[in-house]
């Protein structure tokens, strides 16, 4: 489905550069010191003789980029078959072109894969008269076949004239990042050129020193010639499509794709407007306002419910205080808590009286509140047709913890409160080391009871009705407790599968503070007590928290049995908004096979909610110990469907790309973490969808 996701999305233009089949900017092998577009992913397919490369590339800022690979060699394993290669690359530009100087990158390629393709390199690229480009540059490690020579570094250390081995075949197969080999070895030249026929056709010359000298001993390449020639052709939806003949041997070809997450899809919302603001003296005309008694406020909070239904918010409290009125909803619609605020600051200018002059909006998840916001009525009418009115409204709303605003006043009908999802669902599995692709699909159905505030019972159930993803022979060769690399035995051991059933309760314990209590089947793996703490004021870039959980883990059918292991598990977390649209978190303390360490993840958010972000963790169990790829690290990848539809929507499509699934540094999936739920209504993250406040 995440794939699909984004082959919907409208391509990006991308014209300043081609692409190499290694899915980084480039001629055909050889890199070059270009860069895409700042947050560009691209995507990139390419074929030689019997490998398959498939690499998704981001654009982190302006002058790095990094590169996730998965490459398919035929035959490459002997008689064990072929090999599934995971890499990683990193290119950083150290200084831009200018009009007498060529840009100038050094890049890390396979860094923290198995090696196959490990090589750095330092390139160089001008560009002469807009169409024609220059690129050469000196390599290690792979890019130092034909014609190498001593290191130049070796003036600085004899360490670096030898390269050593990454395992005793020359070939790792663990996966960690050999610091001690970069840059180090003999070394070789590398360049080529491309120009620019038109705007859609390059052709495309280089000379490359790879001998493929692995691919030549396993599986009979040839590389007769340093010399490769392509052309490559830009389609008018900006996507690339490359040719080649490589090496005096083979033919190649290469696609890439392009998207720009800060462009959706159906871009300008394709949502209900918002409703018009009614002048002051009609809402204060209207039957629901008219003075008859004791009967008008239930008759004016019946109408307030229902307007606010209308635009997908959920009464939950109301209580008037003087010429102010408090109220508190739940977001069931809008993917920017900035859009639920102002259409229910809409919906109150539009129903209540007169003389109820502020609004103090409280975002509340199943009745907890989480932050208010004050807005001004007046400030609504004023700034209505304001070319500014979005950004000048932010400048005066008062956003603060909602606390001391929710006191009791919560509806008559707010609780018990029962709600229900049923739909499809897709379990997606990339990259493995044994199939590009896992896949399940089948039916599930949630069901939440809020029994008061705070207090949900939920369940969660899922019948898998096609998929390969219990085709997995792979038996786990763990050393330590198998926590998660049984992933297999889940899958074909169960059918009709109780993916949680839990007891949640969520609590103020006192300003900027929120807790959280889970009893049940947690996930699908283990079940037992969760607890957690967070603190998190309205307007701080930092939050701070804390969980520890003692569970057990689950029988492989997913229904109600217990295996016998069990453990304690817990972690002290620190939040953080840097600027921009960059978030980082860590996370340290035991994991579930008993292991102690930290997972540092760091996220790039754009303002319409897509993220990408990477993760590693590194605990006490050693590399060895750990098994192949040595520690956990991946990447992870959110897209609102809103960001597809045009739709305001809440739902979104979520992928975490792990090159193997082991059992070191792997920690509890428990639903509804504290600073998951909190998050969208704090300050930072409204500022950066208040441009949809008045939408």
């Amino acid at each position: 489905m995440l794939l699909a996701a984004l082959v919907l999305a409208a391509p990006a233009a991308v014209k300043a550069q081609t692409t190499s089949n290694y899915g980084t900017p480039g001629l055909i092998e050889t890199p070059s010191a270009e860069m895409y577009p700042d947050g560009t992913l691209a995507f990139t397919s390419g074929v030689l003789d019997r490998t398959l490369r498939a690499t998704m590339t981001f654009q982190m800022l302006p002058w790095v980029h990094g590169s996730f690979r998965y490459a398919v060699i035929e035959g490459f394993d002997g008689q064990i078959g072929d090999r599934f290669d995971r890499s990683f690359d990193l290119h950083f530009l150290l200084r831009e072109e200018s009009r007498s100087a060529p840009a100038l990158a050094l890049g890390l390629r396979d860094f923290g894969g198995t090696g196959i393709y490990a090589s750095e390199y330092l390139v160089a690229t001008k560009t002469f008269r807009e169409r024609l480009k220059l690129s050469g540059g000196i390599g290690w490690g792979r890019m130092a076949g034909r014609g190498s020579f001593s290191n130049p570094l070796g003036v600085l250390s004899d360490r670096f004239k030898t390269r050593p081995d990454a395992s005793a075949g020359g070939i790792s197969t663990t996966g960690q990042i050999d610091f001690g080999n970069w840059f180090r070895g003999d070394a070789a030249l590398f360049g080529g050129a491309s120009w620019a026929w038109n705007d859609q056709l390059t052709l495309l010359a280089e000379y490359s020193p790879d001998l493929y000298s692995q691919e030549r001993d396993r599986i009979g390449f040839e590389a007769a010639s340093p010399f490769n020639f392509g052309a490559r052709y830009r389609f008018e939806n900006g996507t690339q499509l490359t040719a080649s003949y490589m090496y005096g041997t083979t033919f190649g070809l290469s696609y890439s794709y392009f998207i720009d997450p800060r462009q959706s899809v159906a871009p300008g919302g394709q949502g209900a407007a918002p409703p018009p603001l009614l002048p002051i003296d009609r809402v204060a005309l209207a039957s629901w306002n008219l003075p008859d008694g004791a009967a008008a406020p239930a008759r004016r909070q019946q109408v307030l419910a229902q307007k606010l239904q209308q635009e997908g918010l959920r009464l939950v409290y109301l209580e008037t205080d003087g010429d102010s009125l408090r109220i508190g909803v739940e977001n069931s619609r809008y993917g920017q808590s900035a859009q639920a605020i102002g259409r229910t600051a809409r919906v109150l200018a539009n129903t209540q009286p007169a003389q109820v002059q502020g609004f103090d909006i409280a975002l509340m998840a199943n009745g907890v509140p989480l932050s208010s916001v004050r807005i001004a009525r007046n400030d609504l009418y004023e700034l209505e047709h304001d070319l500014d009115s979005a950004w000048r409204s932010f400048a005066r709303a008062e956003v603060s913890d909602s606390i001391s605003l929710v006191k009791g006043g919560f509806t008559r009908d707010a609780y018990p409160h029962f709600s229900y999802r049923f739909g499809p669902y897709l379990q997606a599995s990339f990259f493995d080391p044994d199939a590009p692709l896992r896949y399940e699909i089948g039916a599930q159905l949630g069901l939440d009871y809020t029994a008061a505030p705070g207090l949900t019972l939920s369940a969660g159930l899922r019948q898998p009705a096609a998929g390969n993803l219990d085709d997995s022979q792979r038996q786990s060769n763990s050393v330590i407790q198998r926590v998660r690399s049984d992933w297999g035995l889940y899958a074909q051991q169960s059918d009709l599968r109780i993916e949680h059933l839990t007891a949640e309760y969520i609590w103020r314990p006192g300003e900027n503070l929120y807790a959280r209590a889970t009893l049940g089947y947690l996930e699908s793996m283990y079940g037992g007590l969760s607890g957690e703490i967070l603190w998190f004021p309205a307007n701080s870039r930092l939050a701070l928290g804390a969980e520890l959980n003692y569970v057990r883990q689950r029988d492989f059918d997913v229904l109600f049995g217990f295996q016998d292991y069990s453990t304690a598990t817990g972690h002290i977390s620190a939040y953080y908004d840097l600027p921009g649209e960059y978030h980082a978190q860590v996370d340290a303390g035991r994991y579930l096979a008993g292991d102690y360490g930290a997972t540092l993840t760091l996220d790039r958010e754009f303002a319409n909610g897509f993220k990408i972000g990477a993760f590693f963790t590194l605990t006490t169990v050693s590399f060895d110990d750990f098994g192949e790829g040595s520690f956990d690290k991946g990447i992870r990848l959110e897209i609102p469907v809103s960001w597809l539809t045009g739709r305001p929507s809440r739902d979104r499509l979520a992928q975490v790309i792990r090159p193997v699934l082991r059992d070191g540094g792997a920690r509890l999936n428990v639903r509804n973490r504290l600073y998951g739920v909190t998050r969208e209504a704090r300050a930072q993250q409204l500022v950066k969808g208040w441009g949809r406040f008045m939408r």
